[in-house]
């Protein structure tokens, strides 16, 4: 799949606003009835299909992460509704009428983007974008895509559904935030008075509430799990920068080991770590390199003139003798968070060094 979103007509009308829009929307393969030929459709990348648009479903489903289709809403309905699997999933689907004058978000809102790709569009076709998500016409948090802009990611989905009731219907909901960016509120507004705004757990369960979301990069202890998470929803900013020196030839088993074990020492989720940090000598290093890869990480280095622009409590000469930096893991990880200080210094074991430091968000 070269493109991520699908586009298909299957009247004269709704051709030329597909048209229209594979020509002005990027990353849209746009689709049609082959009765509808004009001759540049090869060049132009366009798809023709013979019969029922029923049959190309399936495949665009899987084939795709959006599907805008220019057929009536009722009809939509009834094509997908065998193909669904689950909202996770599932594309976004999207229609729009016959005179291209409502473009609706129907499937997939939140997770899928229906609502974000309704809204650009509508933009494109100059008509109005229908978004019927109650968080989204409420102008409140929606639950199940709450800081994914930022990179948050949710560590229990369990409980969104009635979450999400407790924040529509506005009864007292905590959100607590122990970390992760501040500028997730969007809206021209103050945040709805039933959600609170905590900074830490413990502050929240002095005062009753109906849900809880909890920002956090802490492995919750099974009191507050069973107090917060019991109709609450976890999230996980990328907040944790790990700062690594090793050994040339480390490998992968041997540093995935050292940063899990050491993340559970720390009580700290895996989920929350935005990126390693090291020395320059290091950015071909084989096992740092399949390390991010396995979890989607980041490798930031630095020169040895730039780690020693950080004071050290404990500088060492050896390392200054291989590497010219007198530490690796410790600056490292304080270049790169934006901290002044550690969660964790420095932990020496086997091959590798690690330090933890948490992003200033100030």
């Amino acid at each position: 799949m070269s493109n991520p979103f699908a586009a298909v007509a299957i009247t004269k009308h709704g051709v030329e606003m597909v048209r229209n829009l594979g020509a002005n929307f990027p990353g849209t393969d746009v689709y049609y009835m082959s009765k509808f030929e004009r001759g540049d459709e090869q060049e132009r990348g366009i798809q023709l299909f013979e019969g029922s648009v029923k049959l190309i479903l399936p495949d665009l489903f899987k084939q795709y992460n959006g599907i805008i289709l220019f057929i009536s809403l009722g009809a939509v309905v009834r094509m997908i509704a065998p193909i669904l699997v689950d909202k996770k999933v599932d594309p976004a689907v999207v229609v729009i009428d016959d005179r291209g004058e409502h473009v609706i978000s129907v499937l997939s809102g939140h997770l899928g983007g229906a609502n974000e790709l309704t809204r650009h569009v509508a933009a494109v076709l100059g008509a109005r974008a229908v978004i019927t998500t109650a968080s989204d016409v409420q102008g409140t948090i929606p639950v199940d895509m709450f800081g994914r802009e930022l990179g948050w990611v949710v560590d229990s989905f369990d409980k969104a559904t009635p979450v999400s009731a407790a924040v529509v219907n506005e009864e007292p909901v905590a959100l607590i935030q122990e970390t992760g960016e501040q500028n997730w509120w969007r809206y021209d507004k103050p945040v709805p008075g039933h959600i609170k705004v905590y900074a830490s757990t413990a502050e929240a369960l002095q005062e009753p509430f109906n849900a809880a979301l909890v920002v956090s990069d802490r492995l919750l202890e099974p009191e507050e799990e069973e107090q917060l998470l019991s109709n609450g929803v976890l999230y996980r900013p990328k907040s944790l920068v790990l700062g690594i020196g090793c050994n040339r030839g480390t490998a992968l088993e041997e540093l995935e080991a050292g940063v899990l074990d050491t993340l559970q020492e720390l009580r700290l989720s895996v989920k929350s770590v935005r990126n390693i940090a090291t020395i320059d000598l290091k950015k071909d290093e084989e096992g740092l390199l399949a390390l991010c890869a396995k979890y989607g990480w980041e490798l930031v280095t630095y020169t040895p003139s730039e780690l020693n622009t950080v004071q050290l409590p404990n500088p060492s000469e050896t390392v200054f003798k291989y590497t010219g930096a007198y530490g690796v893991s410790e600056p490292s990880a304080l270049l790169s968070s934006g901290a002044d200080h550690w969660l964790l210094e420095k932990k020496k074991s086997g091959n590798m060094t690690l330090s933890v430091a948490r992003v200033s968000y100030d």
